[in-house]
C-alpha cells in the first residue's frame, strides 16, 4: 500500500475512547525496544509519526493511528520493561487484554520480535495467548540488518522452534534500515483485512 494520510487520532486507555468506527484494525505488539515506532514509520513512509524513544516503555496507551482513511493500525505499550512497576505492568497488562479479545474490528497483531535473539518469556506468552483467543498472528523479526543475510534462516528457525509457530500465521524479516520485508508486511496485512471481509 501507498500511503498518502496518516495520523495519529486517538490514544486509549478504555473501551469507551476506542475510535468509534469499523474501520478494521491491525494491531502492533512487541517488547519495548523492539523496533515497533520504526516499522510503523516504515510501513507508512514517514520519519517520525510514530514517536521512537531512547527510553523504552514510553507508550503507555493504546495508540490509534489512522491510515489513508481505511484502516487503524493500533499500537500498544511494549511490554517487558523491567522500570515500570508491577501495578503499573498488571493494569497495561489488562488494557491490552481487554482490547485483543472485545475489539470486533481487529483482523490480526503483529508481534513484533527481535531476530537476533532468542524470544523473551513475554513474546512466547503473547504469541500463544494470540493462538489460544484464534487472533490471526503476524510474526515480524525486526532488526534483519544487524545480521548476515547468511545467518537469517537459522535464526528464524530459531525463533519459530520457541514460539512453537503455527504455519498458518506468518513469518516475515524486516530491517527498517534496508526496508526489507515491507512489502511482504503490507500483503500480509491486507490479506488479514480482505480474509475477514471474505468471511
Amino acid at each position: 500500500m501507498k500511503v498518502h494520510s496518516a495520523e495519529i487520532v486517538i490514544s486509549a486507555v478504555a473501551p469507551k475512547q476506542y475510535p468509534e468506527s469499523e474501520l478494521p484494525e491491525i494491531a502492533l505488539a512487541g517488547r519495548s525496544n523492539v523496533g515497533k515506532s520504526s516499522f510503523i514509520n516504515t510501513l507508512i513512509d514517514r520519519k517520525n509519526l510514530a514517536r521512537t524513544s531512547s527510553k523504552p516503555g514510553k507508550t503507555q496507551t493504546l495508540n490509534f493511528y489512522l491510515i489513508e482513511n481505511s484502516l487503524y493500525f493500533v499500537d500498544v505499550p511494549g511490554y517487558g520493561y523491567a522500570k515500570v512497576s508491577k501495578t503499573e505492568r498488571a493494569k497495561w497488562g489488562k488494557m491490552i487484554e481487554t482490547y485483543l479479545t472485545q475489539r470486533q474490528q481487529l483482523r490480526a497483531v503483529v508481534s513484533l520480535v527481535d531476530l537476533r535473539h532468542a524470544p523473551s518469556q513475554e513474546d512466547i506468552q503473547m504469541y500463544q495467548f494470540l493462538n489460544y483467543y484464534q487472533i490471526p498472528v503476524i510474526v515480524v523479526a525486526t532488526k534483519a540488518d544487524k545480521i548476515p543475510r547468511g545467518k537469517w534462516n537459522k535464526h528464524e528457525s530459531m525463533i519459530k522452534k520457541a514460539l512453537d509457530f503455527d504455519p498458518a500465521d506468518t513469518f516475515i524479516i524486516f530491517s527498517a534500515v534496508t526496508k526489507e520485508g515491507k512489502e511482504a508486511a503490507w500483503q500480509a496485512i491486507e490479506a488479514a483485512i480482505e480474509k475477514d471481509q471474505n468471511v
